[in-house]
């Protein structure tokens, strides 16, 4: 891991730490707030793993997005699995954005603009996150080694195209 990796890291979790307990202590307030989310989310949950248990009440799921929210930035900060926690981080971040920051919806000019800001400081970290999910600190990727993979098949399918064909006219050549 780079020096740059080692201390990105982290830098990007910790405002999940900060969020994600601030969540805990407040998850009673937060619960209201995030229900118009939460309404639309969980329908679309259970429909699409029926099997799963998911919760419906609002203040359980701020919790539950919490805790994973702290169980990924830890494995982000610390570099374990980094690709996979950013990726919860980011998917967890957008539905926390949305119920946490909706300037569109505020009467409040004051409100609306810190809103505002925060939902684009959280637009900015998506971002991070976007990358840091993308990270294979320069080795391959699985894309590149599929592609990789399909040339490498195609090189080889053509070798065996020719030696089978000089096989043949080996072959015919000594037939006649």
């Amino acid at each position: 891991m780079t020096a740059i990796r080692l201390i990105a890291r982290p830098m990007l979790a910790s405002v999940f730490f900060i969020g994600a307990a601030n969540a805990l202590k407040n998850a009673e307030a937060l619960g209201p707030k995030a229900q118009p989310v939460t309404d639309r989310v969980v329908p679309a949950a259970k429909q699409a793993v029926p099997s799963a248990p998911i919760p419906e009440d609002p203040t359980t799921l701020v919790r539950v997005n919490a805790v994973v929210q702290i169980v990924a930035a830890a494995a982000l900060a610390t570099g374990r699995y980094p690709r996979v926690s950013s990726s919860v981080l980011a998917a967890s971040l957008v539905p926390t954005t949305i119920a946490g920051h909706a300037f569109w919806n505020e009467s409040d000019p004051a409100e609306a603009k810190a809103k505002r800001l925060a939902f684009f400081k959280n637009v900015s970290t998506l971002g991070g996150l976007l990358l840091a999910g993308v990270d294979t600190e320069g080795k391959p990727g699985v894309a590149w080694r599929a592609r990789r993979a399909a040339k490498d098949a195609k090189r080889e399918a053509k070798h065996l195209q020719r030696d089978m064909a000089n096989a043949a006219r080996i072959a015919a050549a000594k037939a006649s």
